[in-house]
C-alpha cells in the first residue's frame, strides 16, 4: 500500500502549481528543493530574503561559489540578469506585497489557515523565525510544504495551533507527503490525494473533517 510520496516528489509537485511569471520565495529547509523542479521553459523569478532576485537551481559539484548563498546559507546559483541588493530592500519586497508565492515549512497549520513554523515553544528551544512572519503576511499566496504527521505520529494539520503563531489566516494551500489540501472557509479541502489515501483515511489521520475536492478541480 502506497500512502506517501518522497520529499523530492513533493517538491516537484509544488513546482507544477507555481504560475509562470511569478516572483517566489522558497523558505529555509525542504522548500528550497522546489527550485530544482521549476520548468526551464517558463520564467519564474526566485527571491531570497538575504538579497538575491533571480536565484537558479542548486549548483552541481565543483561549481559552488562560496559567496553565493540563500537565506539558509546553502550554496545557490544565479541566473542571467539576477540582481543583488541590501537585506533591508529584500524585506521591503516581502512586506510590500511584491511576492506572488512563498513556500514555507510548518510545525502546524490550523484549519483556519493559521501558521506555526518558527518555534515549538519547548523549554530551551532556539527560536528561528527569520523572515517567515514577513513572508506569511506579505506574499499573495502562502504554500506550506510539510509532512502530514510528526515523527511521533501527531498530525500537523490541526483545529487550532498550539505552537507560537507565525501568521494568522495566511495559508493558502498545504502540500504534504500524503495529500494536497486547500484552506477554504475554515476547513481543509482535499485537492489531491497520493497513493491509496482517501478523504476518509486522511480525516482519520488528522482527526478533522475534510471537505471533498471541488467539483471543478479548482
Amino acid at each position: 500500500m502506497t500512502t506517501r510520496i518522497t520529499r523530492l516528489e513533493l517538491a516537484a509537485r509544488i513546482a507544477v502549481d507555481i504560475p509562470e511569471g511569478s516572483y517566489v520565495n522558497l523558505g529555509i529547509g525542504a522548500p528550497t528543493l522546489v527550485a530544482d523542479y521549476l520548468p526551464d521553459d517558463q520564467e519564474i523569478i526566485l527571491h531570497t530574503e538575504n538579497g538575491l532576485l533571480g536565484m537558479g537551481p542548486t549548483p552541481v559539484t565543483g561549481s559552488v561559489d562560496p559567496d553565493l548563498i540563500n537565506a539558509g546559507k546553502q550554496p545557490v546559483t544565479a541566473l542571467a540578469g539576477a540582481a543583488y541588493f541590501h537585506h533591508a530592500d529584500s524585506f521591503g519586497m516581502m512586506r510590500g506585497g511584491h511576492l506572488d508565492v512563498c513556500v514555507l515549512g510548518a510545525f502546524q497549520v490550523s484549519q483556519s489557515g493559521d501558521l506555526a513554523n518558527w518555534s515549538t515553544g519547548a523549554p530551551g528551544a532556539i527560536p528561528a523565525v527569520g523572515g517567515a512572519m514577513d513572508l506569511a503576511i506579505g506574499a499573495k499566496s502562502v504554500y506550506v510544504m510539510t509532512d502530514l504527521l510528526t515523527k511521533a505520529g501527531e498530525p500537523k494539520l490541526v483545529a487550532e495551533c498550539t505552537y507560537p503563531l507565525t501568521g494568522v489566516g495566511c495559508v493558502t494551500r498545504v502540500y504534504t507527503d500524503h495529500a494536497v489540501f486547500d484552506v477554504v472557509d475554515g476547513r481543509f479541502r482535499l485537492r489531491e490525494a497520493f497513493g491509496d489515501n482517501t478523504p476518509a483515511s486522511l480525516a482519520e489521520l488528522i482527526g478533522l473533517d475534510i471537505a471533498g475536492p471541488h467539483p471543478s478541480g479548482m
